[in-house]
């Protein structure tokens, strides 16, 4: 191996992980600690862009720990910056063993907060639909980009003033509406299924109504129906449903 290539792997090393990697030979000290500052608190600061609230609660010590540790361990697998969160995300969920204690709905508070990062960038093109349709003839056409999700715990809750001690099912749309804003609506299990139906793209809004009605079993398929109806016609003021599709 060529010299240079062999410095470029000893500087990496260091860079990632200063405390016990040593600088390569003729490094200054200042200009590699000048260096590793610099690095990390970029990195940091795309994390702390995208997961605010991990960070208060986490604190001034398990915080930069884990970011140490992500910065160490972690090789990200595109070029790109703002997939740092991501990778961040990826690594959190996939590390059994981390450097810190997390409380036990941090994980899931992390893909929260990551989640409206994801949707701001996501990239999509607007479907042809009637913007006016009738919701439960034609089938709902539902924002292109927009995530249905379901969490152990209330994640949209969480921060200083309020840590679970236990888990609470949580169902939550999160979405980009006509004007570009992420957007997030609370949701009960059924309206989550009525999302999950509709997202196939196949069923009238009735036939989704209907739908439910059969899987709960109600006594009166037609209360489904009208509950049903007012619920696609608020996400359609929300700007959650564009219009629909014959």
């Amino acid at each position: 191996m060529e010299a240079f290539q062999q410095f470029q792997i000893d500087f990496g090393r260091h860079v990632r992980d200063p405390r016990t990697s040593p600088r390569p030979a003729g490094l200054p000290a200042r200009r590699a600690a000048i260096y590793n500052e610099l690095l990390y608190n970029n990195l940091e600061g795309f994390l702390l862009a995208c997961f605010p609230i991990c960070h208060r609660l986490l604190g001034k010590r398990r915080w930069p720990k884990l970011v140490r540790a992500f910065f160490r361990d972690t090789r990200c697998h595109t070029p790109y910056f703002r997939e740092i969160p991501r990778e961040f995300l990826h690594w959190l969920t996939e590390t059994e063993t981390l450097p810190v204690q997390l409380p036990p709905w941090l994980r899931e508070l992390a893909h929260y907060e990551w989640v409206e990062l994801a949707l701001d960038v996501m990239e999509t093109k607007l479907p042809a639909c009637g913007h006016n349709g009738d919701l439960l003839a034609g089938i709902p056409v539902l924002a292109p980009a927009l995530m249905n999700l379901a969490y152990a715990w209330p994640v949209q809750r969480i921060g200083p003033d309020y840590r679970p001690r236990k888990p609470i099912t949580t169902h939550l749309l999160v979405y980009r509406d006509r004007n570009d804003q992420v957007q997030f609506i609370e949701l009960n299990p059924v309206s989550a299924r009525l999302v999950a139906l509709l997202q196939e793209g196949r069923l009238t809004g009735r036939e989704a109504c209907r739908a439910i009605a059969d899987e709960i079993g109600h006594p009166h398929p037609e209360a489904v129906l009208a509950h049903g109806a007012k619920m696609l016609a608020g996400l359609h003021t929300a700007g959650a449903i564009l219009g629909s599709k014959q």
